[in-house]
């Protein structure tokens, strides 16, 4: 009943991997591991595979860590939508009822959620067995890193499981999953790449003691989930728990959203004693006061005790021991912004949908401007409250460190850097939002367009300069970077005072930076008159 006559593994995989999408992925990971293999292939005419070359190390060093960040994106889409989205499709108190143990139902769930994984994982390997002749690394290690791949993403999958298991939208539990990942991939990362020289330890590493601590968490973690089940306590009406807010401060551990006190009242306004003004915004007023917090605050408890308890540690690095990488600070701060700005915006308008009050909605006499303003105001507002409590520990590193005193324009960039991240982050939220039919659907596209915004031009810079290609191509690598808010970080300026004997660091490259501003307004312009026009013409967006 647990695997081979499991009804929820076998259900769960015939729905997974028959479609079109399973394909299309497959075919997608296959290529752009590919593509990262012949780009980064030694362009020497003949190479000495007796002596391991450096550049063949580099390559098969970038595969895995390019394999490891994909799959530890991937795995939380897959599993943190297995329970929660049985509540969103008023599934979860008939799954309940079944005859399956909550054990199996987790172990189906798990196990379905991770195959299609598994299958981009195996089909890799004819990739980087062309690899291997070039030297610089054994069979044994390739083993080992592959089994600390299948562990790391069996150990991400079953966070985003436990992580479904508490939450009533796929949403919620994909950012507190991905919040949760994030300190543990940045740790795989910094190990596999610190112990290159240390061929033995990090095999013995990857091979024992990972795989040990891994399957205990994920033993752990699956308890939980399972017991969860056993006794649910947000069975109630088709799977939707009534929170009542003033209860749930009473019982919540550690910190406590207090809505009359500040700066708890910024984000969460208190409860509504009076009547609406005239004149005043509906749609502003129904999100604010009963949209955003009517299933609890238990998300946003998690997120802001996560993201501080990341910042502390980064703040003495960054700001205090290593001042000259402190553009690595506001790197952490925009990707907190990346992971969870988006779930706020990217269900506003799919809400309606799934719902059914779309159409409700849009025969109102409110204009296109006051629906998306009533909508992104507040989504926007909580988003930007949450971020400014992790720029706190960048005011006072700035402040206290005396580095930074001769920097005040630089960290001033990094602020406007940030808020032009906040703003362009929920723009394409609300858009993906209001093109799409689904809220998991606008958030992974939300994602993946922000990944391809954000992240692409610095590895393609990167890429650039790691192979040594001529000059002018890196130019023109770096001018990608004005899509990137990562780019526009590094390419400001500052003095030998914190970067001493670094010239490129000192001058800076303040081209990229102005660029960046001006792609991220026009941008955010284009993004606004494509949302008005839609809602205008309207044409498609029927809840049928």
């Amino acid at each position: 009943m647990y695997v081979f006559e499991n009804p929820v593994l076998q259900r769960e995989l015939l729905v997974n991997l028959r479609t079109k999408r399973a394909f299309v992925l497959l075919a997608v990971y296959q290529l752009l591991l590919a593509t990262v293999v012949v780009a980064a292939w030694p362009s020497d005419q003949r190479l000495d595979l007796t002596s391991n070359p450096p550049s063949a190390t580099k390559l098969v060093n970038l595969f895995f860590l390019g394999q490891y960040v994909i799959a530890s994106l991937m795995a939380p889409s897959f599993a943190a939508g297995t329970i929660a989205g049985e509540k969103e499709r008023k599934t979860y108190e008939m799954l309940l009822a079944s005859p399956l143990r909550p054990g199996a139902i987790i172990i189906g769930k798990v196990v379905a959620s991770l195959t299609h994984i598994g299958m981009l994982i195996i089909g890799s390997l004819p990739i980087i067995v062309l690899c291997l002749p070039l030297g610089g690394v054994s069979v044994y290690e390739v083993l080992a890193a592959y089994l600390g791949l299948i562990i790391s993403v069996v150990l991400f999958g079953a966070i985003g499981v436990m992580a479904s298991s508490y939450f009533p939208r796929t949403s919620s539990a994909l950012v507190v999953s991905y919040l949760a990942i994030l300190p543990l991939v940045i740790g795989a990362c910094l190990f596999w790449a610190s112990m290159a020289s240390e061929g033995d330890l990090r095999l013995k590493i990857s091979a024992i003691v990972f795989p040990a601590f891994g399957l205990t968490a994920v033993i752990l973690m699956g308890a939980a989930a399972a017991g969860r089940m056993l006794y649910p306590p947000d069975v109630g009406s088709e799977g939707k728990e009534v929170i009542d807010l003033e209860r749930e401060a009473e019982e919540a551990v550690g910190l406590v959203i207090q809505p009359d006190q500040f700066p708890d009242r910024l984000f969460a306004p208190p409860r509504k004693d009076e009547m609406m003004a005239d004149g005043a915004n509906p749609v502003y007023d129904k999100e604010l006061h009963s949209e955003i917090f009517s299933q609890g605050t238990l998300m946003l408890r998690l997120v802001i005790q996560i993201s501080i308890l990341l910042a502390i540690p980064m703040m003495g690095v960054f700001l205090f021991f290593q001042q000259q990488h402190a553009a690595w600070f506001g790197v952490y701060v925009i990707v907190f912004n990346m992971l969870v700005g988006p779930s706020f915006l990217a269900s506003s308008i799919t809400n309606e949908r799934e719902r059914q009050t779309l159409d409700l909605l849009l025969t109102t006499p409110l204009s296109p401007v006051q629906i998306l303003w009533g909508k992104f105001v507040v989504r926007f507002r909580i988003s930007f409250v949450l971020t400014s409590f992790l720029m706190w520990p960048l005011i006072l590193g700035a402040a206290l460190n005396t580095s930074f005193w001769s920097n005040g324009l630089t960290v001033l960039g990094m602020f406007l850097i940030i808020a032009a991240v906040c703003l362009v982050n929920c723009v394409i939220a609300l858009a993906c939002s209001l093109f799409s039919r689904k809220s998991s659907i606008a958030l992974l596209t939300t994602y993946a367009v922000l990944l391809m915004l954000y992240v692409a031009p610095p590895a393609v810079s990167t890429l650039t300069r790691t192979l040594e290609m001529s000059a002018p191509v890196i130019a023109q690598a770096d001018w990608t970077g004005v899509a990137s808010p990562f780019s526009a970080l590094f390419a400001l300026p500052l003095n030998e005072e914190i970067a001493p004997e670094n010239p490129e660091v000192n001058a800076g490259k303040l081209h990229i930076v102005i660029g960046y501003f001006v792609f991220s307004a026009t941008l955010v312009m284009a993004i606004t008159a494509a949302m008005v026009l839609r809602l205008r013409v309207r044409q498609g967006l029927s809840d049928g």
